[in-house]
């Protein structure tokens, strides 16, 4: 069999017209993984209400972080797939869950080449419904109707995987080498509460409280939130942290239900508050800097911090396409082109 491998990001609008992100806005929230609400319920409050006062609000925010080249989730995977194209022996595509590239593009692609056997890659460290799932949903009903004769095989979460934390602290360690801070939050993408408890498959251990993360489950295989405490935690074990001078927080909330906390712009105005005037943070949820990385973190972030009293907001960039990182990915797939495991 001839393999080849699809990596699949986010995603982004096309543009900053707020025609192309009402297109991208509505592919995204009409997502039953994204909005788990009944589809009448789903169409009711994406079509009825957010793509009606959402996209202009939206489009203003992405052209503040908008570059030349285009979205810069879109430059940064392209650049990521093509420092991996250059390092690995087998054929690499890439895709968006949502607006273009389109899954079922980058499964064209590769079955043009001739690639029979794909090697699905989810570009999340943690899984989540609205993320890992969706993306491997998905593919499996294009796979169905369109690449029957395709085989699939799926890296799994890497949150804990040796290589990704390593190189997610020295990412970090390079950035803060020479800045003086105060303490490092760690703020992850936030899911409503619900989601948590639909991955539960034991369907009784997630109470999401302060010891079921900590208490070992098989629930833990499809737990977002545990995979983000424990990509915390091994990270802050590699950089030496001492407790109580970095912490998790959940951004991108949206709607009125439970939410994960704590909430990323409360806790920023927390510390501002109590005092603290150096502050660093870093966005582990996502390996390429986008929307919520650039705009909302970097600055409605400092912005927050400022507006407390904070001083100075220092953000770590995404992985992107650093070298040691297009080197671990690259090594990962050419063990799996050559049988090898790709498992932490």
């Amino acid at each position: 069999m001839s393999k080849g491998v699809l990596m699949v990001n986010l995603g982004s609008p096309d543009s900053t017209d707020p025609k192309d992100v009402k297109r991208y806005l509505g592919e995204f929230l009409m997502d039953e993984r994204v909005i788990d609400v009944p589809y009448w319920a789903r169409t009711l409050l994406v079509k009825g209400i957010i793509l009606n006062t959402r996209p202009k609000k939206s489009a203003e925010a992405y052209q503040k972080i908008w570059w030349e080249e285009g979205s810069p989730l879109i430059v940064l995977s392209e650049r990521l797939q093509e420092g991996i194209d250059d390092n690995t022996s087998v054929p690499i595509a890439l895709a968006m869950r949502y607006g273009t590239p389109n899954i079922k593009q980058g499964l064209q692609a590769l079955h043009d080449q001739g690639v029979d056997e794909v090697l699905l890659f989810p570009l999340y460290p943690q899984f989540a419904m609205a993320t890992t799932e969706t993306i491997l949903v998905l593919a499996e009903e294009l796979r169905n109707e369109h690449f029957p004769d395709m085989k699939f095989t799926t890296v799994p979460p890497f949150y804990n995987h040796p290589d990704y934390i390593r190189t997610l602290g020295n990412s970090i360690a390079e950035t803060l080498k020479d800045v003086d801070y105060e303490h490092l939050l760690f703020s992850y993408h936030g899911v409503p509460e619900r989601h948590i408890r639909k991955s539960d498959v034991t369907k009784s251990h997630c109470k999401i409280d302060g010891s079921c993360c900590q208490t070992p489950s098989t629930a833990h295989q499809f737990c977002y939130r545990h995979q983000c405490f424990e990509t915390t935690r091994l990270t802050a074990e590699y950089l030496g942290l001492k407790p109580n001078t970095y912490s998790v927080s959940f951004q991108s909330r949206l709607g009125f239900d439970p939410w994960l906390k704590p909430y990323t712009d409360r806790t920023i105005e927390r510390f501002g508050k109590q005092g603290m005037k150096k502050l660093a943070i870093v966005t582990p949820a996502f390996v390429s800097d986008c929307l919520e990385t650039l705009e909302e973190i970097a600055m409605e972030g400092e912005e927050i911090f400022h507006e407390v009293g904070g001083k100075e907001f220092k953000v770590v960039p995404c992985l992107n396409d650093r070298d040691e990182w297009v080197k671990v990915l690259s090594r990962w797939i050419d063990e799996w082109a050559h049988q090898t495991p790709v498992e932490a």
